[in-house]
């Protein structure tokens, strides 16, 4: 039995060449994209406006492969993480984080990652495959939806920071983020996107020259090499230099300023001597540092910096003009701080 192709893999074009093949008015082909992307319709029964003859065609030929919420855990602190089943059954996770004036998504571009960053759960993961762009948009507009539900507006932010290295999906990063800065999706701007990668030098060149219009940070958590060959291995094949010389370039054309990310690891990153490695290399472009506390992760043997070199760090950082900002952990007792993400609502 050939498989049914997936509707929402099918441009608009092609929707409108189909139903011109079963003498259906191209119309309907806009109706039917509203509700696979305005209205995200989970089957095609719920798509009321459209005969029942018609979705009965779209279920003989197609499928709709939506996503939809295994899975939800509430912290103490508002943020809430959800397991979101795909087609396949396979899991990943997305959280909304509350704060007093954001509604940020955390959302993931992969089931697992290939990375194998050291502190990070999900480097515990082999990377089984990644998502596509209907899958990345899913994980937003149930989010979406449930910020609504749970606190009664819309996201604010999306952020790609959880599972999963988003430059390794390239085609569907961008796919997703177009469609949902669209009129036919989310209508959000870029600007309030921001795409976290551990450094893949050559796809940040290609971002530049793909123009984008949403926010870059980088994981950068050392300016020391043999440091970050140590903690992310992809230090190994992409150092420090070619990293620095991607986001150069991708600042010169775009004008945007990048994020660092820097989790402040106990006796590893945290000292004074690191302060002013991480200046120096602030220097090459306009940025900011955000610092991040370390959230525990089981059988990983990292621990957070203690708060007096933490408050140290950032008094260095200031007072050689870097913009940084301290990010306070949110959902830690659910697992679903940064670096915790690693599927256990199962």
């Amino acid at each position: 039995m050939i498989p049914k192709k997936n509707i929402r893999e099918l441009k608009l074009e092609e929707l409108i060449d189909f139903l011109k093949n079963q003498n259906i008015p191209s119309y309907r082909a806009k109706q039917i994209h509203e509700w696979l992307w305005k209205k995200r319709a989970i089957n095609f029964n719920e798509m009321t406006s459209l005969s029942l003859p018609l979705r009965e065609l779209l279920e003989q030929n197609f499928s709709l492969n939506a996503v939809k919420i295994h899975k939800a855990e509430r912290s103490n602190d508002g943020t809430i993480k959800y397991s979101l089943k795909l087609y396949d059954n396979k899991l990943v996770e997305g959280v909304l984080i509350p704060s007093k004036k954001r509604l940020t998504a955390c959302i993931s571009s992969q089931v697992g990652c290939s990375l194998s960053c050291t502190f990070c759960a999900t480097g515990t993961l082999k990377l089984e495959r990644n998502l596509n762009y209907a899958e990345i948009y899913d994980q937003i507009f149930i989010l979406n939806e449930e910020a609504l539900l749970n606190f009664g507006k819309p996201l604010s932010n999306i952020v790609y920071m959880g599972m999963g290295e988003p430059l390794l999906n390239y085609e569907n990063l961008l796919k997703s983020i177009d469609l949902v800065s669209s009129k036919t999706g989310l209508s959000m701007s870029p600007k309030r996107i921001t795409v976290s990668t551990a450094g893949i030098a050559k796809m940040i060149k290609k971002l530049a020259d793909d123009d984008v219009r949403f926010n870059l940070a980088i994981s950068l958590h050392t300016s020391d090499d043999k440091k970050r060959e140590e903690i992310m291995p992809i230090n190994k094949s992409i150092n420090l230099e070619e990293l620095k010389e991607s986001i150069k370039y991708f600042f010169e054309k775009t004008g945007t300023r990048i994020t660092y990310e820097y989790i402040l690891f106990k006796d590893i990153n945290d000292s004074l001597d690191d302060a002013h490695e991480l200046v120096k290399f602030c220097k090459s472009t306009p940025c900011k540092v955000n610092l991040i506390e370390y959230n525990s992760v089981d059988n990983i043997p990292f621990q957070k910096a203690s708060n007096n070199k933490t408050e140290k760090f950032i008094n260095f950082l200031n007072e050689k003009n870097v913009i940084v900002n301290l990010r306070r952990s949110k959902g830690k007792d659910i697992n679903a701080a940064c670096g915790q993400l690693v599927n256990k609502l199962k």
